[in-house]
């Protein structure tokens, strides 16, 4: 089997871990240098999907509806939002590295079909914490695939999107009604129990990886 050469370094700011961008053939993969693991695989994008799909599903009645996307990553949730989406809507993505959105723009875009081409996806370099912050009911829906879910990774200041404070902050952020959609590598009760302590309703998804059907278990959390 062919090995996979690096093609691009990124490193996150205020952290100063450095991200490895690698392809072998039409393959991506996103590590953390000097991690055995991935980040994440062009090839395990069903969750990634997910979390727009069932998340859009909701938006069907709206004619201009205005997304957030919380994590550019392999740019999957962001097709698979304007796959779900009509002419009029505004899809907008918050992405801390800079370098991956130039990933997105330059080869690493094949594997999603270069959605950042779509003129109604628009990119926001920074924390989506703060664009969250800065918001009052701005978004029909808030999207977040950022670190590895409520059980951080990469960025322990990303900890606070799944605080009691982060919650409240997301719905200031959304419409009366809109809907929240949070990513997680797995389960996490106290996670459900702080969105329904916040007076939502919450219906945790589970969803697979690799589609159909396989791959690991992911969780999508839907918060309305």
């Amino acid at each position: 089997m062919a090995r996979f050469d690096q093609i691009g370094t990124a490193t996150i700011p205020g952290k100063g871990t450095q991200l490895r961008l690698l392809r072998r053939n039409d393959e991506f993969s996103i590590r953390i240098a000097g991690s055995s693991g991935e980040l994440m695989n062009s090839r395990l994008h069903g969750s990634e999907d997910a979390l727009a799909t069932l998340a859009c599903e909701r938006l069907a009645d709206h004619a201009a509806p205005r997304i957030l996307i919380g994590g550019l990553g392999m740019g999957f949730t962001l097709a698979a939002a304007l796959a779900s989406l009509g002419p009029n809507a505004e899809v907008v993505v918050a992405e801390l590295v800079p370098e991956v959105e130039a990933w997105n723009r330059g080869p690493l875009g094949e594997a999603a079909s270069y959605p950042l081409r779509d003129p109604r996806a628009k990119v926001h370099i920074g924390d989506v914490a703060e664009l969250i912050r800065s918001s009052q009911q701005s978004w029909d829906a808030i999207l977040l695939d950022v670190d590895n879910g409520p059980e951080g990774l990469t960025r322990k200041e990303n900890d606070w999107l799944y605080t009691t404070a982060g919650i409240a902050a997301a719905q200031a952020a959304i419409t009366p009604e809109g809907v929240l959609a949070y990513w997680s590598a797995g389960q996490d009760p106290a996670f459900t129990e702080r969105l329904r302590r916040a007076g939502l309703s919450v219906d945790p998804v589970t969803v697979r990886a690799h589609r159909p059907g396989k791959g690991a278990r992911h969780v999508i959390w839907l918060a309305w």
